[in-house]
């Protein structure tokens, strides 16, 4: 549905200031006539006001910030008007908050946590006339899309950079929950790390939360105390970066540039840029092109990418992460390409072929550099 128009949104959204990046305490909208009925405008366009739904705090530097400047630029894009709020937890309170936004006219609601799901199926059934998009999910229904990006691309990257940068060869990974999304991002991660640095390890601790700032943090400071001078995340705050930069070692961020929270540490981060893909679900809404769908996109449009290389990383990093990239970008590298061998050493992909989508949704196994086990 939307790939026709994502290189024109992705340069709508770089053409754009993040200077509006204020939240209030729970929730914010702006101005417009509260109604959830689609009207043709004089464009022979429909009127949308759009609702998101965050799980953590919009200044959380990640996750949830990283959905809310993509909220801004498709609002500042459009020129419609968007509530959101943050801070909902994946339970049923996500339904009554999709309702309230509904009650204030949203005709387009984007929920952007895994756990979120259910709750929004159940309301796209009851709903019709909303369109509702569920972020890391797999459902569909007419008027509900699941979305995501491969931020494995981005993962094997920041990969490169950390198996450069270890002196120990023994890089930390604070991981949320064992699920295939977490699961084949460590991998990507760690392929990158192997595939400059055949020596390092790659070590797993599970917070069992995706986002607990003191949790990320302390698990963070065992990995350190462990011996890996490098550290990692899949976790929606930056408590693992706060650990690295108070030990003095390096990290690599998630979800957003993280070099802020740790200027002497951080080296890069693997980053979203939900832009584009914002604008266009939206404009799809507006003309009338809509259909229901399952997007999965990589760098080359423009959702994921690492921030730049800081200060901290080598030149040579730089130059590797650059030429891999190129790589990527023309489609003769893949993060997934074979051979890969799992901890058990089964070859998993042989020489000259690549895990597939199917095979990467449904990922319950680490790959040989791994350090850790998978308990579901």
């Amino acid at each position: 549905m939307f790939k026709r128009g994502l290189k024109k949104a992705l340069a709508l959204t770089l053409a754009l200031t993040f200077a509006l990046t204020g939240c209030a305490q729970s929730g914010g909208t702006t101005q417009g006539k509260p109604s959830n009925e689609v009207v043709a405008t004089e464009n022979n366009e429909k009127n949308v006001k759009a609702g998101f739904i965050f799980m953590g705090p919009v200044a959380d530097g990640g996750w949830s910030q990283s959905h809310n400047e993509g909220r801004l630029a498709a609002e500042a894009a459009l020129g419609i008007e968007t509530l959101y709020k943050e801070s909902v937890p994946e339970t049923q309170e996500v339904e009554k908050v999709a309702r309230d936004m509904i009650d204030q006219g949203c005709n387009v609601i984007f929920a952007a946590s895994f756990g979120y799901m259910d709750y929004i199926e159940k309301l796209a059934k009851e709903f019709p006339e909303v369109t509702f998009f569920h972020c890391s999910g797999y459902k569909t229904a007419e008027n509900m899309s699941n979305y995501f990006g491969k931020i494995e691309d981005a993962r094997y990257l920041s990969g490169l950079v950390a198996g450069l940068q270890t002196k120990t060869n023994q890089i930390g990974y604070v991981a949320a929950m064992p699920l295939p999304e977490v699961v084949r991002g460590i991998n990507a991660f760690a392929l990158g790390v192997k595939a400059v640095n055949p020596e390092a390890t790659v070590k797993v601790s599970w917070t069992n939360a995706w986002y607990d700032p003191a949790k990320e943090k302390e698990a963070g400071s065992a990995l350190i105390d462990g011996g890996c001078d490098v550290l990692a995340q899949h976790q929606n705050a930056a408590g693992a970066q706060q650990a690295a930069e108070e030990k003095g070692v390096w990290s690599i961020g998630y979800h957003a540039d993280m070099s802020a929270v740790a200027p002497n540490a951080n080296l890069t981060s693997a980053v979203w840029n939900w832009g584009p893909y914002y604008i266009e679900a939206i404009q799809s809404v507006m003309d009338g092109t809509y259909t229901a769908e399952s997007y999965w996109e990589g760098i080359e449009a423009g959702v994921v990418d690492v921030s730049p290389l800081t200060a901290n990383a080598s030149a040579e990093a730089k130059e590797v992460v650059d030429a891999a990239k190129a790589q990527m970008l023309e489609g003769t590298l893949k993060a997934f390409q074979g051979p890969i061998v799992d901890q058990a050493g089964n070859e998993r992909v042989a020489e000259g072929s690549e895990l597939s989508d199917e095979e990467q949704l449904s990922c319950d196994w680490f790959v040989d550099n791994v350090i850790g086990e998978i308990n579901q």
